[in-house]
C-alpha cells in the first residue's frame, strides 16, 4: 500500500475578501471530494488571495498511485479563479 500526500500552494487573484477565497477553495474541495481523497486546506487560512491545499490517498500499488495524482493535479491546476505557484509530494 502506497500512500500519498500532495500540497499545492495557490494564488487567488480575483478574492477580495477571505469570504470569496472560501468559495473558490470550496469548489475545488468539493470536487476533489468526488474523486475519493482526502483534502484540506493546511494553510495560509489569514491571507485573502493566497491558499495552501493537501490532498491524502492511499493506492494498492505505485501506478495507481500515479494514475491518481495525475488526475488530483490535474483538477487543481485547471481549477477556476486559482493558479498554482508550487507544490509538492510525498509517498510513505
Amino acid at each position: 500500500m502506497i500512500v500519498t500526500v500532495s500540497t499545492w500552494e495557490l494564488l487567488v487573484p480575483g478574492a477580495a475578501s477571505l469570504k470569496d477565497k472560501r468559495s473558490v477553495l470550496r469548489s475545488i474541495k468539493d470536487r476533489l471530494a468526488k474523486m475519493n481523497v482526502s483534502v484540506v486546506e493546511s494553510g495560509l487560512q489569514d491571507l485573502r488571495n493566497r491558499a495552501r491545499l493537501s490532498v491524502a490517498f492511499l493506492a494498492a500499488h505505485s501506478a495507481q498511485a500515479d494514475s491518481i495524482l495525475a488526475s488530483v493535479d490535474r483538477l487543481v491546476a485547471d481549477a477556476r479563479g486559482v493558479r498554482v505557484v508550487g507544490s509538492s509530494t510525498e509517498r510513505f
